[in-house]
């Protein structure tokens, strides 16, 4: 890991949330790579939906960059590695170019990738300029690619909007909002890429519209320097973990099996609703997800219900997060007054709201160490059990997350970054209770990225 590497990129940014970042980034990793290219697309921030849609969109994995939850080095490591293999890469920025701390643009400056600022034109014309040129130049050491209008109503329209740019900003094209690309969401964000059995189409539009609107031409190299050398400690050495994944279950991090895998788990994937039991295992990981949109099926298997039970009453590990924590719970009722009787291994209920309950950046000192992550939800808990430890946000954002624990199993509204402490990890979810910190990490010489708490 010695050598820089070197290779097109941009970070595609907007005014506010709403412009069409994702659209527009899934309209491009589909241009390029229908033209033969290899593209890599990461996300900004913590999100599973949007990179749900941008792996369908590129045909490649897709992953998480943020200073402060995934850590300056092992961002770097992660573009260094798609720089070595990609033609181009794209990033989505995250709420607006300069929220929050750290903000797209900070990611933008630390890595020397330009922004390419995406804005909604609708009913705007020549201000569009103003708006492009403000965020071009509100930073000036911040890199700036260009602009790309979205939901624009016709070709004269575009015109004028390509027309009131100056000081030489670059105009990378437009998109219709009569092309019926626009992705649909819900109460969490978009909707899961598996459910729009018409994502491939859409996309196949957006990429032809947005081609047919400018020159399709990459943007120049940008230089990714090598990370540090990093290793992980085999801490979970054939150790065999169950990972709820289907319909309910989705919101996993694909870096989380990543170090789960260099851990040397063996991962085993099952489906809370459809499956009659748990596979044979030492551990299990219930993720964040939809719970809410399943609870009366999840609540009809009860085979599986009764298999997730005999785990946790053989003292097995179990971790929770977000919707993985709502299927613990005695019940969970949704936004209509639906109620279902879950699992019954916390104490307590859940109930969906129509508005957001919690979003912030959390870091929790747990037992076996301190983990980073993110809390985002819609539902709200009422139980006796007293917290083992609370979530704090580094910027002061909303929600000091509790985290539960009944004999091995560990629950909570944080989704935790796993290789922000892999040691951590490491002990949840090992079968026996033990030290999973190799002797020369208690001399303080072992490391894993900056994010590493």
């Amino acid at each position: 890991m010695s050598q820089a590497r070197h290779c097109p990129a941009v970070l595609i940014a907007a005014p506010a949330s709403g412009q069409g970042k994702t659209t527009v980034t899934a309209a491009l990793a589909r241009l390029h790579r229908n033209q033969g290219r290899t593209v890599r697309v990461f996300k900004c921030g913590p999100d599973f939906l949007d990179p749900m849609i941008h792996e369908r969109a590129s045909g490649a994995p897709v992953y998480q960059l943020d200073l402060w939850m995934v850590g300056a080095e092992e961002s770097r490591r992660l573009l260094w590695e798609a720089a070595g293999e990609a033609d181009l890469i794209l990033i989505e920025g995250v709420m607006g170019l300069f929220d929050g701390t750290p903000s797209s643009a900070d990611l933008a400056r630390h890595f020397g990738v330009p922004v390419l600022a995406v804005i909604d034109g609708t009913a705007m014309a020549q201000t569009f300029g103003a708006l492009a040129l403000g965020l071009a130049r509100y930073q000036p050491d911040l890199p700036f690619a260009g602009v790309l209008a979205n939901r624009v109503g016709t070709v004269r329209h575009a015109q004028l909007l390509e027309g009131s740019l100056t000081e030489g900003l670059r105009w990378y094209g437009a998109l219709s909002r009569e092309t019926g690309i626009e992705l649909p969401s819900r109460h969490l964000g978009l909707v899961q890429a598996s459910e729009l059995n018409d994502l491939d189409r859409r996309l196949d539009v957006a990429a032809e519209a947005l081609g047919a609107s400018c020159e399709v031409a990459l943007p120049p190299p940008v230089e990714f320097a090598a990370p540090p050398s990093a290793s992980v400690e085999p801490l979970l050495a054939g150790v065999r973990i169950a990972v709820a994944h289907d319909e309910a279950f989705a919101f996993i991090y694909g870096a989380n099996l990543d170090l789960l895998r260099a851990l040397g788990a063996e991962l085993h994937f099952f489906s809370p609703i459809h499956d009659s039991a748990l596979p044979e295992v030492d551990s299990l990981y219930l993720p964040g997800g939809y719970p809410e949109l399943h609870h009366l099926a999840l609540a009809q298997n009860q085979p599986m219900l009764a298999a997730i039970r005999a785990h946790h009453a053989a003292g097995k590990p179990l971790l929770a997060e977000c919707g993985g924590m709502l299927y613990l719970l005695e019940a969970l009722t949704d936004v209509d007054g639906q109620r279902a009787e879950l699992l019954g291994l916390l104490a307590g209920e859940a109930v969906m709201q129509k508005r957001l309950a919690a979003l912030a950046l959390q870091a929790v000192e747990l037992p076996e160490g301190s983990l980073r992550g993110h809390t985002y939800h819609h539902s709200l808990t009422s139980t006796d059990l007293t917290p083992i430890a609370r979530g704090q946000s580094p910027n002061g954002g909303r929600g000091a997350e509790a985290v539960y624990r009944q004999g091995r199993t560990t629950a909570s509204y944080v989704h935790f970054y796993f290789p922000s402490n892999p040691q951590a990890v490491a002990a949840l979810l090992a079968p026996q209770l033990r030290d999973c910190t190799p002797d020369h990490a208690r001399a303080g010489t072992f490391e894993v990225g900056a994010g590493t708490a």
